[in-house]
């Protein structure tokens, strides 16, 4: 087991903080049917994804010379890393991550900042990315997680002082998520910097911050956006393309118009796995951000469904760890962490369908990509941990609530 484990003879003699591993208890679900719940959708969506991955990369791989399956087992091998860490964190106690909340966040700003030394590359057009040798990782999915948990250990730590604005904005808005968001927006990369907010403002909301500084946070974060939009020629481009101020087929417009015409052509069941014809070379991207795209063309709308509706259990599931969490921090890091992979899945699929103008935000838990891959699945894994710490909560008050009706009726 990984973190507080009940006294014995041979835990007597180790260090307070120490850790023990063990498989069985990684694993162990106990009675609670949230924790199965929560390993079972994720490992159903990450199991859908490596075939997707599979399907819409085989080409591009090909082309690389890769072969047909180059960005399968690279896909593959990420799961490998991330499965196996997800049943860490979920076997870490609570308090493990209230403690190292602060180092978290310092350690995923400081490998941020590396996207600005000379391991930085560009990515289409955005500078949030390091390479060191063949190895590539986008530090800001690191950072996702260690600023939604170090915004639930703040809000933990200020209970008494919440419902004063200044003490809910200070230091989670200021200097906290403003440095955070900061540091991946000069990187230029708005679609992540927009998630991270959303998180932060989720966190917000489930860790019980009041309406007002709810307000004030939401309207000072629509200012932000509106002036980085309009001071952003290409930013402004693509949303006048998305509005219908241009059309330009052949440029801008070249990726949206393909990914639309992907899901048009798979009518209800789809033209079969592995039959997409978007995916040679006609839609960018097309294990990635708009792998939508390609589920849509091969599985049909039954396919394209079914994605959403395993989001929405998810997000169904989520609530309830909210609902049994023991205290304010379990419900801020759940809910921002729900409103993360949760919500970038229904941005990604507003991008495809054309609710939105391109923002560049992968489908968790299915599109390719390691980092985002590995980092989704360690949130999960703190949700896990969690929902065991809130069961075993929930059996505490049920264990003591005949107690309590045994004192009532004695007095």
């Amino acid at each position: 087991m990984i973190g507080v484990a009940p006294e014995s003879t041979e835990s007597r003699g180790r260090a307070p903080g120490q850790a023990r591993i063990s498989l069985g208890a990684m694993l162990r679900t106990g009675s609670d049917p949230t924790v199965a719940a929560l390993y079972a959708i994720t490992l159903l969506l990450v199991g859908f994804g490596l075939i997707m991955v599979l399907s819409s990369s085989s080409i591009t791989s090909y082309l690389d010379d890769q072969g047909f399956f180059g960005g399968f087992w690279r896909q593959a091998s990420f799961a490998l890393i991330g499965i196996p860490l997800m049943l860490i964190a979920a076997a870490m106690p609570v308090v493990f991550w209230k403690r190292w909340a602060w180092v978290l966040l310092g350690l995923g700003i400081a490998l941020q900042l590396l996207v600005f030394t000379p391991l930085g590359i560009e990515v289409y057009g955005n500078r949030n990315w390091i390479q060191i040798g063949g190895f590539g990782a986008q530090p800001s999915e690191a950072l996702k997680l260690a600023l939604v948990v170090w915004v639930g250990a703040v809000l933990q730590r200020k209970e008494p002082l919440l419902g004063q604005m200044r003490h809910e904005i200070i230091p989670i808005i200021v200097p906290g998520a403003v440095l955070a968001l900061g540091v991946v927006l000069l990187g230029r990369d708005l679609g992540t910097v927009l998630i991270m907010a959303a998180m932060v403002f989720g966190a917000m909301y489930f860790g019980g911050i009041s309406w007002k500084t709810l307000g004030v946070t939401a309207g000072g974060g629509a200012l932000a956006v509106v002036l980085f939009v309009i001071t952003s020629p290409n930013r402004m481009q693509r949303l006048l393309s998305h509005a219908g101020g241009t059309d330009d087929y052949s440029g801008i417009d070249w990726q949206s118009t393909h990914g639309m015409w992907a899901l048009a052509s798979g009518g209800l069941f789809g033209v079969g796995l592995g039959n997409s014809k978007a995916k040679w070379s006609w839609l960018p991207a097309a294990d990635n951000d708009y792998i939508f795209a390609i589920i849509g063309e091969e599985l049909g709308l039954i396919g394209a469904l079914l994605v959403i509706v395993l989001f929405i259990v998810l997000t169904v599931v989520m609530l309830r760890v909210i609902s049994r969490a023991r205290d304010r921090f379990g419900k801020a890091v759940v809910g921002g962490i729900m409103v993360w992979i949760v919500g970038q899945a229904f941005v990604n699929i507003g991008v495809v369908i054309g609710v939105f103008p391109v923002l560049g935000v992968p489908l968790p838990l299915i599109s390719a990509g390691g980092t985002a891959l590995i980092a989704c699945l360690a949130a999960i894994g703190v949700v896990i941990s969690i929902a065991r710490d809130g069961a075993q909560y929930q059996a505490e008050l049920e264990a003591a609530a005949p107690a309590r009706g045994r004192n009532r009726g004695i007095r």
